[in-house]
């Protein structure tokens, strides 16, 4: 494996959020069986939908599928499996790395240059990990193996995709899933609340005592079910996809011109329900490893 490349892992955020940035809770988590699927895939069929804050008439002019929910702990920990198996990846302490292909340089102002070579993936010692090595075997922790993975990089999130012959979903491919063709601000409609979506100080299950600041939920737990008492709204999008609002930040694929920044969509667990509207992005290093970030997955048809 090559040296690894070391980068600072600050999050720049691209709008003013309103949030919490803490780590994820460490009180046991409730186990939920939501009956969503998340090995499931919903087709996003070719054609013009409305963009951004000011509904920008946007074609995409393919079909494509997407993942049902984002990549849950279960199926991060298989690829880590599978990949150090093939020696694809490596271990070294808390640091999950491997290899990325590189960028193209463009030489902006603010631009890293990322070269070919072997990149932080996943850290699976840190605290907010939800997902162990231990015995030369990753695991997950008891409880969370269907809540989305976090403290993955963008380059964990591109290797996941990579290894399965997928892909990450471009920020049009992103928002046409969680918001249809009518231009609505979240992925079930005009307004936003606690039975939508998992934001701070939403009241889901999973918050801790504070009542405010709280843990990642199981993927499409907002399916109209009702957990212990707590109801929820079935809040997939016109699609069917879940969790395209809250939870976790999704990263997306785009690389553009003069940044190595990499966009996030969706809002997370953290922060206010304003900034779950499908137009908000947050940008971040690719390395970057964060207790509220995940991702999710297309493919063609």
């Amino acid at each position: 494996m090559k040296r690894l490349k070391t980068f600072s892992m600050v999050l720049a955020t691209v709008l003013t959020l309103g949030s919490c940035s803490t780590g994820q809770a460490t009180v046991p988590a409730p186990v939920y069986d939501t009956g969503i699927n998340p090995e499931n895939w919903i087709k996003i069929p070719a054609g013009s939908f409305r963009m951004g804050q000011f509904e920008h008439e946007t074609l995409i002019p393919y079909d494509y599928e997407i993942s049902v929910t984002p990549v849950t702990n279960r199926q991060y920990a298989g690829f880590l499996n599978e990949a150090l198996d093939a020696g694809v990846i490596s271990v070294s302490g808390n640091v999950v790395s491997g290899y990325y292909p590189g960028d193209e340089f463009h030489g902006g102002r603010h631009e890293v240059e990322i070269v070919p070579g072997d990149y932080i993936y996943f850290m699976p010692g840190e605290a907010d990990s939800r997902i162990i090595y231990q015995n030369q075997q990753f695991q997950v922790k008891s409880g969370y193996q269907d809540h989305p993975v976090t403290m993955v990089s963008w380059f964990g999130a591109w290797a996941y995709a990579d290894y399965y012959g997928y892909r990450l979903p471009a920020e049009t491919e992103w928002e046409k899933a969680a918001r249809g063709l009518d231009g609505r601000p979240y992925p079930w409609g005009n307004g936003i609340a606690g039975a939508n979506a998992n934001y701070y100080a939403s009241g889901d299950p999973f918050e801790e005592s504070t009542g405010a600041i709280g843990n990642t939920t199981p993927v499409g737990f907002y399916n109209g079910g009702v957990y212990d008492g707590f109801v929820t709204l079935d809040s997939a999008s016109p699609f069917g996809v879940y969790d395209m609002a809250g939870n976790v930040w999704e990263w997306t694929a785009d690389i553009y011109e003069g940044t190595h920044l990499r966009y996030l969509r969706g809002g997370s667990r953290n922060n206010y329900a304003y900034d779950l509207r499908l137009w908000n992005r947050n940008s971040a290093h690719p390395e970057y490893c964060g207790p509220s970030e995940g991702f999710r997955v297309v493919r063609n048809p």
